[in-house]
């Protein structure tokens, strides 16, 4: 049996093929036959083009409907499909595409002449590009191609997609997603949010990672139902489209801002059934004050890039404010010391989980795999949190230094090594802290050449001797004529390097960085510090 997700999804679809997919903001409707044959065709194209099942497609472009059957038609012919965040600067595609050598890479039309350059250092054979509007390239080459195609026959071991991740050191990993994780996934979640034939979902999420990808469009396409396919969360055009829909996904922000309104309440909601959570930590006071406001309560859930959703406050049952709820069915969590001794209830320790969910491991990083799961085969999260007696799990935070901004990852360490570069700085530490809109501020805490005295450069100089800060750094403090940057100096320069949900929200300037008597930096003291203002 072909265990290819495009034919699970195709045995969902409705046998009215004239029945809405996906209703655009301009009111324009994509049937499910008209997936099917834009994917048939898209397909077709992508064959003709010399790519084999498990060769890789790049795309980085905005949310439309050729997006999205861009997704489906890459794992329909058997390739592996790798979404990037469009907000990515020219540094970070070279490193993906010079790290995943896809076979076609596909960007926006004003990006065409950066995309193509990018694709022919790092020796991707075909550039397409795909407008914002929908049209471009991609479409015109494959609309001479015929609808029909016939799904490639994958098993569940497979690759659908790579999604790269994020960590505090070293580069980006490539998580490798099967047919048969991304499955099993879309199957539980189906079921266990209870999709049924009236349910129409409001789609306000990005499609480049798993939420708005993976979750959001997963579970309508199980459902053979409509999704209104709105580009962006716009909180006015949400009050229009809440009376007309029953699911809405978001994260965080989308609530906060959704409260800000005093159009907002029951009214807007009288056909909604359920609202879902997640992406980053949804604020108590959000959690009470949406109840109090509409009536229902926010079901919140939590996972990884690296295997969809974890867990799931219930459907049916008690939806707890500040936690993530149950393990869900197939999935196994537990919470383990650094020894991997399963700890009792309400004891704080590392997250792992287990089930057909979880990834298989990070492209071309056998030793990183290898490294991030037990030998008892639970990957190690690297959240902290605790299990309470009757099954709810609560995130505590993180045992790496990971930043959640808006439902986006964010590398700590891939932003100080910028700053570090940066005239008249010794060293930064980069942290989150919570954030009412936005789940975690990035924040930078910096130590400028100019702020360390004389009186203290010797006994800077003594510390990287003895190995604690890297030599050059430190050393250059001797360099009494480094210019001292402001805040805006280093925010502007970090703009011209990376995606703008990476940049910090504020900088402050310190004369010194806490540190243990190893000479590691304490970020913790620096979340307290800043964390409060």
């Amino acid at each position: 049996m072909n265990k290819n997700l495009y034919a699970l999804f195709a045995s969902r679809f409705p046998k009215d093929k004239s029945a809405a997919c996906m209703i655009l903001a301009d009111g324009r409707a994509w049937t499910y036959g008209d997936v099917e044959r834009a994917s048939g065709r898209m397909a077709n194209l992508i064959v003709s083009l010399g790519l084999k099942p498990g060769d890789r497609v790049a795309a980085q472009v905005e949310k439309t409907a050729e997006a999205l059957v861009l997704y489906l038609a890459t794992i329909r012919a058997g390739m592996v499909f790798l979404p990037l965040n469009p907000a990515y600067q020219r540094s970070e595609i070279a490193y993906f595409l010079g790290d995943a050598k896809p076979g076609l890479f596909v960007c926006r039309t004003q990006s065409l002449a950066v995309g193509a350059e990018l694709a022919k250092a790092a020796g991707v054979a075909h550039v397409l590009e795909l407008s914002d509007a929908g049209t471009g390239s991609l479409i015109d080459a494959a609309a001479p191609f015929p609808d029909a195609f016939e799904t490639a026959k994958r098993k569940r071991a497979e690759l659908a997609a790579i999604l790269y991740t994020s960590g505090t050191t070293g580069r980006s990993k490539g998580a490798m997603l099967t047919h048969g994780n991304l499955a099993a996934n879309a199957k539980t979640l189906h079921a266990y949010w209870h999709f049924g034939r009236n349910d129409v979902l409001l789609h306000m999420l990005p499609i480049f990672h798993v939420h708005g990808l993976f979750v959001a469009c997963h579970c309508v396409l199980m459902n053979g139902t409509a999704m209104y396919f709105e580009t962006k969360f716009d909180p006015a055009r949400a009050l229009q489209l809440l009376p007309e829909s029953t699911v809405f996904m978001g994260v965080p922000t989308y609530y906060v801002r959704l409260l800000q309104s005093s159009a907002f309440g029951a009214a807007s909601c009288r056909r909604m059934r359920l609202f879902i959570s997640g992406s980053a930590p949804l604020l108590q006071e959000t959690f009470d004050e949406f109840q109090k406001r509409t009536g229902l309560t926010i079901l919140e859930r939590y996972g990884m890039t690296e295997g969809g959703m974890f867990t799931s406050n219930p459907y049916i049952g008690e939806r707890r404010g500040g936690t993530v709820g149950l393990p869900l069915p197939g999935t196994e969590v537990r919470i383990v010391d650094d020894r991997n001794a399963l700890l009792t209830h309400d004891e704080v320790g590392n997250i792992q989980v287990r089930g057909e969910n979880v990834f298989v491991g990070y492209w071309q990083m056998p030793d990183k795999t290898r490294e991030e799961f037990t030998s008892d085969g639970f990957f190690k999260t690297g959240d902290m949190g605790r299990m309470s007696r009757d099954g709810y799990i609560s995130i505590i935070g993180r045992s790496k230094d990971l930043v959640i901004t808006g439902g986006l990852n964010v590398y700590p360490k891939e932003i100080e090594e910028l700053i570090d570069a940066m005239p008249g700085v010794l060293e930064s530490a980069v942290i989150g802290v919570p954030h009412p809109d936005f789940g975690e501020a990035v924040t930078a805490v910096v130590v400028r050449k100019a702020s360390v005295g004389a009186g203290e450069t010797n006994a800077a100089k003594t510390t990287a001797q003895q190995g604690g800060r890297a030599n050059d750094a430190l050393l250059a403090v001797a360099d009494g004529d480094a210019p001292s940057p402001s805040e805006s100096d280093v925010i502007a320069s970090l703009k011209q390097q990376l995606a703008n949900f990476k940049i910090p929200k504020r900088v402050h300037f310190v004369s010194e960085l806490p540190r243990n008597a190893m000479g590691k930096v304490q970020k913790n003291i620096l979340r307290q510090t800043y964390g409060e203002n």
